[in-house]
């Protein structure tokens, strides 16, 4: 789960009249984890015991980004880098129609990895992170 789908099912479980004031506090959480424990108060005393726990029960999962180094956190905290990768051996699988065997098929997919890890490693921001 990532932070965008954190947000939407902490929401689903939140009054429409609350949800601004709680994704912004959840925006606020995802930059400072210590906040946190702050937010889950505030939830329980709203009465939104099932949002406290979906985001309880996902709290790891979302900031296991962080146990990288920071200067990658803006590219892997999102699956951006997934979905790019996998729209784009779509898009050049599709050119191709057919492969003759699987090595054919496993060049293409490592070619479209090596593009990615160049395009990582000079800082192209324009193939890494891609709109949520």
């Amino acid at each position: 789960m990532r932070h965008i789908h954190l947000i939407r099912q902490v929401l689903k479980k939140v009054p429409k009249k609350k949800q601004t004031e709680v994704v912004e506090r959840l925006k606020e959480v995802l930059i400072d984890h210590q906040k946190q424990y702050d937010l889950v108060l505030e939830l329980d005393s709203m009465g939104c015991k099932n949002a406290v726990n979906t985001l309880e029960s996902f709290q790891y999962d979302i900031m296991n980004y962080m146990q990288f180094p920071e200067n990658h956190w803006e590219k892997i905290r999102t699956i951006n880098i997934m979905e790019k990768t996998n729209k784009e051996l779509k898009t050049r699988s599709k050119m191709l129609r057919a492969f003759p065997n699987q090595e054919s098929i496993l060049r293409l997919v490592v070619s479209i990895l090596i593009d990615i890890k160049e395009d990582w490693i000079i800082g192209n921001k324009d193939l890494i992170v891609m709109e949520q």
